[in-house]
C-alpha cells in the first residue's frame, strides 16, 4: 500500500471532492522520507538559488527508496508534491529527484534533466539493481 489514509480520508474521496491539504498531509505521515528529500531539496533550492537543487545519494534501505518510487511514480502524488512546494519535480533512476521552480529560469535545464541523453548520463554500475 502506498499510503496509510485514514478512514476520514478515504469517507471524504468515496463522498467525491478530497480537500488537497488533507491528501498532502496523507502523504507526509505516509511516506516521510520521500516527503524530507523534497522538502530538503525546495529548502536548498530556496536558499541557494540556482536552476534546480537534486538529490544523488542513494537512500539508506529498500523501504525509503520504495517511498521515492511511490511519490515520484503516482502523477497524482507527484502533482500534489509539486503544487503544495511550487515547484517542478523531475526523477531519475531510483533516487535522484530534482526540483526546479515553477518560473521559466530553469526550463532548458529541466529539459536537459528529463532528457534521454540526461537519463543515460546518470547511469552507474552501482545503481544497476535500484
Amino acid at each position: 500500500m502506498s499510503l496509510d489514509v485514514s478512514p476520514a480520508l478515504l469517507e471524504q474521496a468515496e463522498r467525491g471532492e478530497v480537500d488537497e491539504a488533507a491528501f498532502v498531509d496523507c502523504v507526509r505521515t505516509s511516506l516521510p522520507f520521500a516527503w524530507e528529500m523534497i522538502s530538503s531539496l525546495v529548502t536548498q533550492l530556496q536558499v541557494d538559488g540556482g536552476e534546480f537543487a537534486d538529490n544523488q545519494t542513494p537512500p539508506p534501505d529498500e523501504q525509503a527508496r520504495g517511498q521515492l518510487l511511490r511519490a515520484l511514480a503516482s502523477d497524482a502524488i507527484r502533482g500534489a508534491l509539486q503544487r503544495h512546494f511550487g515547484v517542478r519535480l523531475a526523477f531519475q533512476n531510483c533516487h535522484r529527484v530534482a526540483v526546479f521552480p515553477l518560473d521559466a529560469s530553469a526550463d532548458d535545464r529541466l529539459t536537459k534533466f528529463t532528457s534521454i541523453r540526461g537519463q543515460l548520463l546518470n547511469q552507474s554500475p552501482e545503481l544497476r539493481d535500484c
